[in-house]
């Protein structure tokens, strides 16, 4: 019989928990502080709960439940990308994007220790695979398998930082990570264990909501949840188109919700004076990269409190697209910046691992080797 899991349940969960088993109520801040501040990789590591209890635990089919980062690649300019293992078997891949200037063309920073981070993106998955068929995304080639957990989609983050030996919550500046929910899946298709796994990560865990960012393709209902959740992470759009013919051509989802219709539950967020809501719009040689373009989105974010994120198109085998040239992004980022959005050319981050956006793809290739 499979393990329950412990990693994911929150403290009145873990409160309840215990409570059940007999056991008084401060046990579950113990466990809850083993769990998300230790990130104990298993109940024998957590001293500050008696044997007895652990034994409980055990025999009632408990276990921490932690994903493991199973293998690892690392680009030449510092980015790691993880195939991590889930209890049933399936993977999902995770990034790790420590931050700082690119480095010069003949310096190679595989070799993490030489270079201590200062801060540090981790972009993380929802789903294995995906619901959305994106054309010009590799993951959307999988298909989707399964939602994934609370548990799970945090312990990507947990399992990262401990890789990394950073403390968040411990005695750490949680200024310096990041979390962006832009890996593999939709994480507004599986919108109750997306945003539990944000609560943990935030609460629990004690990262800042003002440093996780969820994309999503654009999932109308969704979007007005999410507008009346208390506390919630900053949000990202991806666009990538300036009309419905172009979007619905390179994004079928938009078939079914129109830009006009997620313009419109967008302005429904309660954003306060300093946020943005941030739209990603993926440059396709061709496609929608010229100047009309460029006009039209200014058209449709007018008055808007927005920003704009332009990536430059990473190639992937069997997807029939190609880069727009570097003058075509000028020209589209000055048109932009020229009609007053802030807007921002994304760099690509592990392109030459497959771990740069719309990348992702549960690859198991030679390069890839074993953590230690």
């Amino acid at each position: 019989m499979a393990e329950s899991a412990l990693f994911g349940m929150d403290t009145p969960a873990l409160t309840a928990l215990m409570q059940s088993l007999g056991q008084p109520r401060y046990r579950a801040a113990q466990l809850a502080a083993a769990l998300y501040r230790q990130r104990a990789a298993s109940l024998d590591e957590i001293a500050t709960l008696p044997i007895a209890l652990r034994g409980q635990l055990i025999a009632a089919g408990y276990g921490v439940g932690l994903p493991i980062l199973a293998q690892t690649a690392t680009s030449v300019d510092g980015t790691e990308r993880y195939l991590v293992q889930l209890a049933d078997g399936e993977t999902v891949e995770t990034v790790w994007m420590p931050d700082g200037d690119l480095p010069e063309p003949d310096v190679d920073l595989r070799d993490r220790d030489s270079r201590p981070f200062k801060r540090a993106t981790i972009c993380v998955s929802s789903q294995v695979g995906c619901a959305v068929n994106c054309h010009f995304c590799l993951t959307a080639k999988l298909g989707i398998r399964r939602n994934l957990t609370p548990g799970e989609i945090a312990g990507q983050v947990a399992a990262v930082l401990t890789r990394h030996q950073v403390e968040v919550a411990a005695g750490g500046n949680p200024d310096r990570i990041n979390l962006v929910f832009m890996g593999m899946g939709e994480p507004f298709l599986n919108y109750d264990a997306f945003m539990q796994a944000f609560r943990i990560l935030s609460a629990e865990m004690g990262i800042s909501p003002a440093r996780m960012t969820v994309s999503t393709s654009g999932i109308e209902p969704a979007i007005r949840r999410f507008a009346l959740e208390p506390i919630r992470p900053r949000l990202a759009l991806s666009l990538n188109a300036s009309n419905d013919t172009i979007r619905a051509e390179i994004m079928p989802i938009t078939r079914k919700w129109n830009i006009a219709s997620l313009l419109e539950a967008l302005r429904t967020i309660p954003f306060g004076k300093r946020e943005y809501v941030t739209f990603e719009y993926v440059l396709l040689g061709g496609i929608n990269d010229q100047p009309e373009h460029a006009r039209e989105v200014l058209a449709l974010l007018k008055g808007m409190n927005a920003k704009v994120n332009l990536i430059v198109w990473n190639p992937g085998p069997g997807i029939d697209y190609h880069q727009p040239t570097p003058e075509a992004v000028d020209r589209f980022h000055k048109l932009l910046i020229a009609g007053g959005i802030p807007t921002f050319t994304r760099r690509p981050r592990g392109r030459d691992i497959y771990a740069a956006c719309g990348q992702l793809k549960r690859t198991i290739e030679t390069e890839l080797v074993q953590l230690a």
